[in-house]
């Protein structure tokens, strides 16, 4: 197996989790919140498509999906069309507010193809590139595609617990 294959993997994981603590669910239940503080599924994965879109998009020199196919006026949220939902406070949380599940996976799906499209061409040693300098030691390729995965994995299973949560309510 080769760089690619286990990073295609990889993100093909985090598709599967993210599919089915989405599918079927109505606009109710994808804006639920197990308490005030808590994050709803809507936003757990709006924000994890949020970052991997605008973390690849960086990584692969390529404008955001967000942008590109309108995805920012689909949604219509009511804050910076930049906004990845990184440090949002409960209520912009709440304020992320989804008309459908098939709109949450429409944005989720157009990045994962890029996102597949991008990792799909690498090999090891351009996993050495160093894609962001402002930290120390800086940050290379390999690093932010690891911990894109890793926050994605996260975020996929918070949304999947939300969702094994209200459905045994």
């Amino acid at each position: 197996m080769n760089v690619a294959d286990i990073l295609v993997d990889g993100f093909t994981r985090v598709r599967e989790t993210v599919r089915s603590a989405v599918e079927g669910l109505e606009p109710d239940d994808l804006h639920a919140r197990l308490d005030e503080g808590a994050n709803s599924i809507a936003w757990l994965v709006w924000h994890l498509t949020r970052i991997q879109d605008d973390h690849i998009a960086d990584a692969a020199g390529i404008e955001q999906i967000w942008f590109t196919q309108d995805w920012a006026a689909r949604f219509d949220l009511p804050f910076a069309r930049e906004a990845t939902g990184y440090g949002q406070s409960s209520k912009q949380v709440t304020a992320v507010q989804v008309g459908s599940a098939e709109l949450l996976l429409g944005y989720y799906d157009a990045v994962h193809l890029q996102t597949v499209g991008f990792v799909q061409g690498l090999d090891g040693k351009a996993l050495d590139r160093v894609v962001d300098e402002a930290w120390s030691p800086p940050v290379t390729l390999g690093v932010r595609l690891i911990s894109v995965l890793s926050d994605d994995l996260q975020h996929a299973g918070q949304a999947a617990f939300v969702r094994g949560s209200l459905e045994r309510r």
